[in-house]
């Protein structure tokens, strides 16, 4: 009878370890960043993120992105933000630049779920490059240099990928250490 109950646990959590897939707990800022969380509820958490997640306060995008989604999140960091001209995060987090904020926001995040596998997927497809359409509506091209993931803008900026597919309940992230524009 033991074995049989060992035997029944044992498949419960290997379906259960299955169901999960590639889904594991990662490490971001200093937080771990947990799969049946939502974007929101683990962005919160890292240290790393805390002028995006202010940022997206700012826009109004909280509610969205804590939504059932799926999202691809292109997460830039402090650093990254920390890139722009002094007093540029100052100035867009101000209510009368909420629209710029969010097309700037949305121009991160690309529908549905887009871990680097299904990403180096569509580079390949494309005979090295991929060109995704952000929930802004404009498009952000991905490629590889080397074993790195980059991301192209509309107006040539470049970031890189530095922590790749932190799965969420309603998505994934990847960490880049650049802003994105939007033409």
């Amino acid at each position: 009878m033991k074995k049989v109950a060992f035997f029944i646990a044992a498949l419960f959590v290997t379906g259960a370890s299955f169901a999960q897939g590639n889904m594991k707990t990662v490490e971001v800022g200093g937080a771990a960043m947990y799969p049946n969380k939502n974007i929101i509820e683990n962005a919160v958490n890292s240290k790393d993120h805390t002028t995006l997640v202010a940022a997206v306060k700012a826009a109004g995008l909280v509610e969205t992105l804590q939504g059932k989604g799926p999202f691809t999140v292109f997460a830039p960091t402090n650093k990254a933000f920390d890139k722009l001209p002094a007093g540029t995060v100052e100035t867009l987090v101000k209510p009368e630049n909420k629209g710029t904020l969010t097309t700037i926001l949305t121009y991160h995040v690309v529908a549905g779920r887009m871990d680097s596998q299904a990403i180096a997927e569509a580079i390949k497809k494309g005979n090295g490059k991929a060109t995704f359409t952000t929930v802004e509506g404009g498009t952000l091209t991905a490629m590889m240099k080397g074993k790195k993931l980059m991301l192209t803008d509309e107006k040539g900026g470049t970031s890189t990928v530095t922590i790749k597919d932190v799965y969420q309940s309603n998505g994934v992230i990847h960490v880049i250490d650049s802003l994105v524009m939007p033409n």
